[in-house]
């Protein structure tokens, strides 16, 4: 009996992957091309793209079709530039005396079920408490909904630097080890920090070359590891398969980055000439966040938003960026996708589109950047950024024609994630 009963269980678990969805596009960004193909078909069998054609392919028996012929469908977008423990709120260094990894965590299930669902099915997590390991791998198991997570697990800083979590703090308020196990000085630690997120689990490393604008220190600018610091960090994040991705903000930092080896390069603020021709012959990524220094520049004009000293910092950093951008993007430095979600409300990622349009870049570049070039930048080019067979499938489709309104991106009306419908609309 029991052999006769595990024949159709055999076969309902074949077909069920075997089945063919059929993708009708009315219109279908094709970004590595730059083309805007119209009247075409994507074809999925189980979690991967298996054929995108010309015309409405016919449906045979068995087969399921999703109609998109009055929308506009594009790969899955990355963000490149996340934090999904948190999300922007008054007088948030309070909080980390008030609320802990536990509601970090529970948060974090919320702002991936929201970043998923405005079409970004891919993220970078770059940094948090050591809860976006649990997260991603919670989403990998399919216990939580949210988009595939590459995460960086907690910030490699120095000591009083802008991932130092205890920064402004008076001494006692921090006992546990693990606050601080990625607050590193001299050769030897950052090896060691290194070491403890590849232990840790994270997928890449991140660093705070510069001062940064959210946390209680003076400078948001300056340079904070020496050229051996760095060196020692990339060698040992090379060593065990590890891009580094460094926040820099001054030019200083930016360059001593560059030239120990890192990625990317997120925020750029203060990207002066020299930095530019470094990042070209290294041939590092530059991930922009223009919504980001927007949206601090905003909060710290609400009265008590921002302790004094990042009020500063905000007004003064938050509306460089995207000049930055636009300068960066001229001079033809590698551009990829990201934008700091966390640093202001999750959802909104697709606001970064219209500030790189604003700045000259055309909207099919702006969207190769958070498709094509984002997954060059985390590795997963074989599996994501384009839709081609083999590759996961991760689509989405907008409302409108972003090619002719780039609002049109914040106008998400289906998402699907390796062969699962999350949204439609």
């Amino acid at each position: 009996m029991k052999k006769l009963l595990l024949i159709p269980t055999l076969l309902w678990a074949c077909l069920a992957f075997c089945q063919k969805t059929i993708i009708y596009c009315g219109r279908l960004i094709e970004p590595q091309s730059g083309q805007v193909l119209t009247e075409m078909s994507v074809i999925v069998t189980g979690a991967t793209v298996t054929a995108v054609q010309k015309g409405y392919a016919p449906a045979a028996a068995g087969d399921k079709t999703i109609d998109l012929k009055n929308r506009t469908v594009l790969p899955g977008l990355i963000d490149s530039h996340v934090h999904l423990e948190l999300q922007t709120r008054p007088n948030q260094q309070l909080l980390h005396f008030t609320e802990g990894t536990a509601e970090a965590a529970f948060g974090s299930t919320v702002y991936a079920k929201t970043t998923l669902m405005a079409g970004f099915t891919t993220v970078r997590d770059v940094g948090g408490t050591g809860v976006n390991i649990a997260l991603r791998n919670a989403i990998r198991k399919g216990i939580v909904v949210g988009p595939h997570v590459l995460t960086a697990g907690k910030i490699i800083s120095s000591t009083g630097g802008h991932g130092d979590p205890t920064h402004g703090y008076r001494d006692g308020l921090y006992t546990e080890p693990s606050f601080t196990e990625t607050v590193a000085d001299g050769k030897d630690a950052c090896i060691k920090a290194v070491r403890q997120m590849y232990k840790e689990g994270a997928d890449l490393i991140k660093i705070t070359a510069s001062g940064g604008v959210l946390s209680l220190e003076k400078d948001g600018t300056g340079a904070q590891f020496s050229d051996e610091e760095l060196k020692a960090i990339v060698a040992t994040a090379r060593d065990y398969g590890m891009p580094v991705a460094a926040h820099a903000h001054g030019a200083e930092a930016m360059k001593r980055a560059i030239r120990a080896g890192v990625t990317s390069i997120e925020h750029g603020t203060y990207m002066d000439d020299e930095a530019i021709a470094l990042f070209k012959q290294y041939g590092v990524w530059y991930v922009p966040t223009i919504i980001a220094g927007k949206s601090v520049a905003d909060s710290a004009k609400k009265a008590g938003y921002y302790p004094a000293v990042i009020t500063g910092k905000a007004i003064a950093i938050g509306p460089v960026i995207q000049g930055t951008f636009a300068k960066a993007y001229k001079a033809g430095v590698k551009i990829a996708f990201g934008t700091d979600a966390g640093v202001y409300a999750h959802g909104k990622n697709w606001m970064e589109f219209i500030y790189m349009t604003e700045a000259g870049m055309p909207a099919l570049e702006a969207i190769k950047c958070a498709t094509v070039n984002a997954s060059q930048l985390l590795g997963i080019s074989d599996k994501a950024g384009t839709l081609e067979p083999g590759k996961w499938a991760d689509i989405i489709a907008v409302e409108g024609d972003p090619t002719k309104d780039i609002h049109a991106m914040g106008q998400v009306r289906f998402v699907m994630k390796e062969g699962v419908v999350y949204r439609n609309e």
